[in-house]
């Protein structure tokens, strides 16, 4: 028989989750100067530091 998750792993659980909607994967097209070809540069960056990142080269 299973155990039974203890209420303070719920609490964890429901903590980090919270916490990680704060973040979100930024995906930038960036184009090689050699080739021309498109590249992809993908990083994860805290919601309200999106737009500085994008506007930032």
């Amino acid at each position: 028989m299973a155990k039974a998750a203890s209420k303070n792993s719920k609490i964890k659980d429901l903590k980090a989750s919270a916490e990680a909607k704060n973040w979100t994967k930024v995906i930038r097209a960036v184009r090689s100067p050699k080739t021309g070809a498109y590249t992809f540069k993908e990083q994860i960056v805290h919601k309200e530091k999106v737009q500085a990142h994008l506007a930032g080269k």
